[in-house]
């Protein structure tokens, strides 16, 4: 399989800024054109040869109390925040992006790597269980092990943020980690795993990189790893799951989003139209969880265009300091968007801001769209660019309807004084901001992921921590018990009052009656 496991997200033609041969990966810079950094091409044995060495460091790693673990990655996580300006440059060489934005996914992802660390022990360690009435003469506990080694295929839009949501929980939770970061940024997962060796006693690998595109991770899904963590788009991720079936490798899908904000009609509507600039343009609208879609209602829907379009209309792509956001990293996607703008307004849609002409070639600008068909592909395809289309409800019901209308189900955002959570719980996905957006991906203890067509399993929160480990349930007998069922000397009376015992608990149970 070749050109077919690439992180890129969404599903575009391979990008042209990346040029592989046989020996050497070139990282480009998207505003410059300019080389960043050359990295070896890892081929089947070269992954092969890092799954051998990470499973010594597995070893080594697991063995550790979840206390000396935890010091070690407090020492990196010391290094990464002391650090963080020149991993920021990094960032910003290879993606395009603003340094402070680049500063802010180092720091969340600075903050989740002290959560896990911080709360391995109490969400894995042994804990006990009830036994229950039947085995009460049983002792029951559960724990959590180390899988082993765990693969990562990160993507490059947050090239530090969304892989340490699986690498910091993945190390935390006792394993090792073989990561394939994007092709566009192989220079950030070089840095990430050069700077946690650092601190590493002996040098063991607790965390490398394997460098290329699509055959890598190909060979990276067949290598054998105890679960692959995977992050970018649907139609990549069935692939990936298709190369894991065959050694039966489990696996985490983090896909696409087409995600919705809700704007009530008691919505601080000045609060709503900020959030929505911010999810739908930060990062080039290159997020999985930005915002794509807003539906306002009709009382409100005025004045929230409005708000949007004057929070917009100050804002500009360009590759200065000053500038809102970056270029298109992956320049594929801009025939992605431009097909999308397009669609929209020939389908009778309109742009309060930017529009057709806003595409540029490597930059582009934002883009409102409003009273676009929902048929139209800027509603119903995921854009990954800075546009957002604003459609007006005749009610908040219709609202959910409208949001619900898609196979992704990945994030979400409402705006309501005393609907907000009632519209969340009615979201189909598997994040909600209330008042707010994106705001969950910020907070360590809640899980990440999706529904539907953007994947399942979790990372972050305590959710995240057993998404690396494996439950050991344990059953330790105190005393003998009164009846030995799980033996062939028992008897007839046994078996009778163990009709009994079980009639008198459960035989009683309430009966669902029609009202």
């Amino acid at each position: 399989m070749t050109d077919t496991l690439s992180s890129a997200q969404p599903s575009a033609d391979l990008p042209t800024a990346t040029v592989h041969d046989a020996e050497q990966l070139e990282s480009l810079s998207p505003i410059t054109g300019d080389v960043v950094g050359r990295y070896p091409v890892a081929d089947a044995e070269a992954v092969a040869d890092a799954i051998a060495r990470a499973r010594e460091a597995a070893d080594w790693w697991a063995a550790l109390d979840f206390g000396r673990r935890k010091a070690v990655l407090d020492q990196w996580r010391g290094v990464l925040a002391r650090r963080m300006a020149q991993l920021a440059d990094v960032v910003h060489r290879e993606t395009g992006k603003p340094h402070a934005d680049a500063q802010l996914e180092i720091g969340l992802a600075v903050d989740h790597l002290a959560w896990a660390a911080g709360h391995a022990k109490k969400v894995l360690g042994p804990h006990r269980v009830s036994a229950g009435l039947l085995m009460a003469n049983q002792a029951a506990t559960v724990e959590y092990l180390p899988r082993g080694v765990i693969g990562v295929i990160g993507p490059w839009n947050y090239p530090v943020f969304t892989p340490m949501g699986s690498i910091a929980y993945a190390l935390a939770a006792g394993n090792a980690v073989v990561f394939k970061p994007s092709e566009l940024t192989p220079g950030v997962g070089q840095w990430l795993a050069d700077s946690l060796a650092e601190v590493v006693p002996d040098g063991r690998p607790l965390l490398q990189c394997v460098h290329g595109r699509g055959e890598v991770g190909d060979a990276l899904c067949r290598s054998g790893v105890d679960k692959l963590a995977f992050t970018g788009s649907t139609a990549t991720g069935r692939k990936v799951m298709a190369a894991c079936a065959e050694t039966l490798t489990p696996v985490l899908i983090e896909a696409g989003g087409k995600d919705a904000m809700l704007v009530a009609d008691d919505a601080d509507v000045s609060a709503a139209a900020d959030a929505a600039a911010w999810g739908a343009f930060s990062n080039a609208g290159q997020t999985c969880v930005g915002i794509e879609r807003v539906y306002v209602h009709e009382s409100v829907a005025d004045e929230f265009v409005r708000e949007l379009t004057s929070r917009t209309a100050g804002l500009s792509a360009a590759g200065d300091v000053g500038s809102a956001y970056g270029p298109m990293t992956l320049p594929g996607q801009v025939d992605v968007v431009r097909r999308h703008v397009t669609d929209a307004v020939e389908r009778g849609g309109r742009a309060v801001v930017g529009g057709v002409e806003a595409v540029g070639e490597a930059y582009v600008q934002p883009t409102v769209l409003v009273d676009v068909p929902e048929d139209s592909s800027a509603v119903t395809e995921e854009t990954f660019g800075p546009t957002v289309v604003v459609n007006r409800v005749a009610s908040m019901d219709e609202a959910v309807s409208r949001a619900n209308g898609t196979g992704y189900g990945l994030g979400g955002s409402v705006f309501s004084k005393a609907q907000g959570m009632t519209l969340a719980r009615a979201m189909r996905s598997g994040m909600v901001a209330v008042n707010g957006v994106i705001s969950f991906a910020g907070i360590p203890a809640l899980p990440f992921g999706g529904v539907g067509s953007s994947g399942f399993g979790r990372i972050h929160g305590a959710d995240g921590l057993r998404e690396f480990a494996s439950p050991k349930a344990i059953a330790r007998q105190r005393v003998r018990p009164l009846m030995n069922l799980t033996s062939f000397g028992r008897t007839p009376a046994m078996d009778k009052n163990f009709a009994t015992v079980i009639a008198a608990l459960h035989g009683r149970a309430t009966q669902f009656r029609k009202r």
